[in-house]
């Protein structure tokens, strides 16, 4: 049976209360896991990496199709190839090769991850939720008018329902604020954020999400 762990007000784009959702206990007051937080912040990052780095061997070296000296009669040790690993301006022994860092996470992997991440942010009173983010044009200046009366913290990530143009390209001049949906919302965009503010719509769509 999921218990209210609290109740969140809801804000207008005035700062003004204009209602209060409730919270559950499974998804904003669960214990925090933070093995579960490393794996899932590593599978988003490793996920962006492009593995597109390459060395080459001593095959893929151009020269050294000539023997430097003899086998044998100079005294020194026998050298096969001038780009033997060896040697200055020779291949690589063992480089890395183009590959992917991509791997699989099991799904409730992730949404324990997510769970987890949530109630750290709630247990740092880091979650506001805002009513609506109705904004009447896409005016960065006028996107930050309205962040300093909310009094966000800088690294801010927000939280919407479905798309959103004007707020997606007020937001775009703003170098610490990240705009993301509530389906598109991973780990490490809380975790990477000091102030999260939701929409009602987002917040309540990601809470019946995780409790599924």
């Amino acid at each position: 049976m999921e218990r209210v762990v609290a109740t969140l007000d809801i804000v207008n784009l005035e700062n003004e209360v204009v209602g209060q959702l409730d919270l559950h206990d499974t998804v904003f007051s669960v214990k925090v896991n933070k093995s579960l937080l490393y794996l899932a912040v590593k599978h988003y990052r490793d996920s962006l990496r492009q593995g597109t780095h390459a060395t080459k061997t001593r095959a893929q070296v151009r020269g050294g199709g000539r023997k430097p000296w003899r086998q044998k009669g100079t005294g020194r040790a026998r050298v096969g190839s001038s780009r033997n690993p060896l040697w200055r301006k020779g291949g690589v022994a063992h480089g890395p090769k183009p590959r992917s860092y991509a791997f699989r996470l099991p799904r409730k992997m992730l949404q324990g991850a997510m769970r987890s991440a949530l109630s750290d942010r709630f247990s740092s009173n880091c979650i506001r939720v805002v009513a609506d983010f109705s904004l009447p044009n896409h005016k960065t200046r006028e996107l930050d008018q309205v962040l300093r009366k909310l009094e966000t913290r800088r690294k801010l990530l927000i939280v919407d329902n479905g798309e959103n143009e004007n707020l997606a390209r007020a937001s775009g001049n703003l170098p610490e604020v990240k705009v993301v949906s509530s389906r598109g919302i991973t780990v490490y965009d809380l975790l990477n954020s000091r102030s999260v503010l939701f929409s009602r719509k987002a917040i309540e769509k990601l809470q019946e999400g995780l409790q599924a």
